[in-house]
């Protein structure tokens, strides 16, 4: 078996794979201030609980885009399970091409997805990621990661109603019954879930306009499950997409395992 990190600014999502296939997922807050003592213990709980074996885990590969964390998760692997992980990033072959300016910016967990979407669905492909901020990636037909574009998350845009506003309250984010909120709840609910649905229909027209076909379209991400439903350009709802990514990145760069 082995164990996938996807590190974001919000969560840890870690996945447990037997071959290819994903036995179980979890995911923890990701906190700067947990020792690496602290991360091995939460990892052998969670494992105690689906009843694995600490000792079963022979490999793990990390994608992270919080670089305080990384080496804590590096330590915890070492010490709880004696493997040393691998580390999207520089030295680690991918088989994707990235025709970014500066290839060193994009985020790891960008590319897993990238080349993840691209070896299910092949290209051109364009990939939304809803976490703590929107993601939007374009694969060439060739396999090529093209660039994308940014956009803050859904909750990162409620969260800025409530701390830059004097009278707008922290809200639940959902889908409201109405487009016209008759009160401030729903009129900021009615904001949010249908301007960003704007937000994600227009960026993807863009994109497809600019590849000159129409592209597969796939959505993960934290937030995918809340507004996906309603983005009828999403061909593809794929919530560990990250995980199956970084698995398959471990099969084309394996080391020997131990005996």
């Amino acid at each position: 078996m082995i164990m996938t990190f996807d590190i974001g600014n919000t969560t840890i999502a870690l996945g447990i794979f037997r071959g290819k296939k994903l036995l179980v997922n979890w995911k923890i807050k990701s906190d700067r201030e947990k020792t690496a003592d602290e991360y091995g213990l939460i990892l052998c709980n969670l494992l105690g609980y689906k009843k694995l074996s600490c000792q079963k885990i022979k490999g793990a590969i990390i994608s992270s885009v919080v670089p305080p964390i990384t080496p804590v998760i590096e330590q915890a692997m070492e010490k709880f399970f004696k493997v040393k992980p691998l580390l999207v990033g520089p030295g680690l072959k991918t088989g994707i091409p990235i025709l970014y300016e500066n290839p060193a910016e994009v985020g790891p967990d960008r590319i897993v997805a990238a080349y993840a979407a691209y070896k299910k669905y092949g290209g051109p492909c364009l990939i939304v990621d809803f976490g703590t901020a929107t993601t939007f990636d374009a694969v060439s037909a060739a396999g090529e990661y093209l660039g994308g574009s940014i956009a803050p998350g859904i909750q990162i845009s409620a969260e800025a109603l409530y701390l830059r506003t004097a009278r707008l309250p922290r809200i639940e984010i959902k889908k409201p019954r109405a487009a016209i909120g008759r009160n401030t709840v729903s009129s900021m609910q009615s904001g949010l879930y249908f301007g960003y649905i704007g937000l994600v229909n227009q960026i993807i027209n863009e994109m497809s306009a600019e590849l000159q076909t129409k592209p597969v379209i796939v959505a993960t991400g934290g937030q995918a499950e809340l507004i996906a439903s309603d983005i009828k350009a999403i061909d593809h709802f794929e919530p560990n997409l990250v995980l199956a990514g970084l698995q398959l990145l471990y099969e084309k760069n394996r080391p020997r395992e131990k005996k």
